[in-house]
């Protein structure tokens, strides 16, 4: 018995479909730890690839007296983590009457993170402040949670320019130290603002993604006096109480080309 002709279709291949919720909005973030203070910065420009969406995207973003919480990464993402952070410490002020400290802060970070590491905040946080001991402290996160306490760290678009700098200048590596004498453990304040100034100078220069403005937030311990700050332009206080921590914001403008 002959079978009737059939006519075979073509064979086709199935379509993948994918959808990426994340993107890349450039930028760059840094914080260094002192004895008693610490200083957390980031530049002011948001971009798409060599497309810039706006010139003044804020990163930085005060949390308390004694904490300062540099985001970077996917932008929407990141305002909505600094937002849910925010939240969270305001119920930990109403049912505590005080603020969390910056090391449960931290775990904080830490625990929320990790809560989404199966659709993450596609961010790197970047916290400073002062601990309960009055030293300064620099913590650093990756986008699922895991996290650090360290000296400096720099993140974002420029982050293998500056942090190589910062481990010269901060961590003192591949540097002799000086005959009968040893690298300092801490570096004053004003040299501190100086390497951050220089790093984001030297990164805007070099990357496309980095410039426009610059915001350094500096977290002074209780009781520190303003030595190293006197004559600093566009400096703004921050403090919320007078018999605490102390926090001050100073605006630079960056390269905008």
């Amino acid at each position: 018995m002959l079978m009737p002709d059939i006519a075979m279709a073509p064979h086709t291949l199935p379509t993948q479909h994918q959808f990426n919720p994340y993107t890349e909005n450039g930028g760059t973030i840094l914080a260094i730890a002192g004895a008693d203070f610490s200083v957390i910065a980031g530049d002011t420009r948001q971009s798409e690839g060599y497309n810039i969406q706006t010139r003044y995207a804020p990163k930085v973003f005060r949390l308390t007296d004694r904490a300062v919480l540099a985001v970077n990464g996917f932008a929407a993402d990141g305002n909505m983590f600094v937002k849910k952070v925010k939240q969270r410490l305001e119920w930990y002020r109403h049912a505590h009457g005080k603020d969390m400290p910056l090391r449960a802060i931290a775990r904080l970070i830490q625990t929320m993170l990790y809560a989404r590491r199966f659709f993450p905040y596609y961010v790197y946080n970047i916290l400073g402040g002062i601990e309960e001991d009055g030293t300064g402290a620099v913590y650093s996160f990756d986008p699922v949670g895991s996290y650090e306490r360290e000296a400096c760290r720099a993140a974002g678009a420029a982050q293998s320019l500056v942090q190589p700098f910062l481990d010269n200048q901060i961590y003192f590596k591949n540097q002799t130290a000086p005959p009968d004498s040893a690298h300092p453990t801490h570096l004053p304040l004003p040299t501190v603002l100086s390497i951050v100034i220089d790093s984001f100078t030297s990164a805007t220069e070099r990357h496309i993604e980095v410039g426009d403005g610059l915001e350094m937030y500096i977290v002074l311990a209780r009781g520190r006096n303003l030595a190293g700050l006197e004559g600093i332009t566009g400096m703004q206080e921050l403090t919320t109480t007078q018999d605490g921590e102390r926090v001050f914001v100073v605006r630079r403008e960056l390269k905008k080309d």
